[in-house]
């Protein structure tokens, strides 16, 4: 079997049956995306716990991070670290 023979049964296969090659690349996009939304979750936590507002201020911000998981880190970054610089 030559190399265009393996390639041309290789492309035959994964055009029968495309969830043989579209299943794994939908799973590591997802691992991905939910890697990075880790970590940007634990960088707004961390930020809000190094920020120098007042405990309770903080503590509202961490409540809102947990029951709004992605809005909380999000309004964070954009209005939070904003406030914490005027004080």
């Amino acid at each position: 079997m030559t190399i265009d023979n393996t390639f041309t049964a290789a492309a035959t296969a994964a055009v029968q049956n495309p969830q043989q090659i579209w299943g794994p690349v939908v799973a590591a996009v997802l691992v991905i995306a939910m890697l990075a939304y880790v970590i940007f979750f634990l960088a707004a936590l961390v930020s809000v716990l190094g920020s120098r507002q007042s405990g309770g201020m903080k503590l509202v911000w961490i409540i809102f991070a947990f029951c709004a998981p992605f809005l909380g880190p999000v309004l964070w970054f954009l209005v939070g670290r904003k406030q914490d610089a005027f004080t």
